[in-house]
């Protein structure tokens, strides 16, 4: 779930909208459910390769991340490999790619 209970839908278009406003490009690469869907996305940094990080939950209960392939980033192939078997496995997961040459995650929350 979200943040404030806000639904799935609300929260990530949101946050699209207001990356894209502030000059980085975002798209929704898969709407999953629009109340409960997780989060996945998938953060291009535009050469040096791709981090994928998955929406969890820390000990405390705040919005955490945890990232695949071990932290390392990966080329873009494999990136939209793990992606497609993610939505497969869990088709109610939203997927959202970012280009940022920074690698930020714009939804915030540590990566554990």
């Amino acid at each position: 779930m979200t943040e404030n209970s806000l639904g799935s839908d609300l929260w990530i278009m949101a946050q699209v909208r207001q990356s894209n406003q502030n000059g980085i490009p975002a798209m929704i690469i898969h709407k999953g459910d629009p109340d409960r869907g997780s989060l996945l996305l998938k953060i291009n940094l535009l050469g040096p390769g791709c981090q994928v990080l998955s929406q969890t939950r820390d000990i405390d209960g705040n919005l955490a991340w945890l990232a695949a392939n071990k932290g390392e980033l990966m080329d873009d192939y494999a990136a939209h490999e793990y992606v497609e078997r993610a939505v497969k496995r869990d088709p109610d997961l939203w997927v959202v790619e970012f280009e940022d040459r920074n690698g930020e995650n714009p939804f915030g929350g540590e990566i554990l």
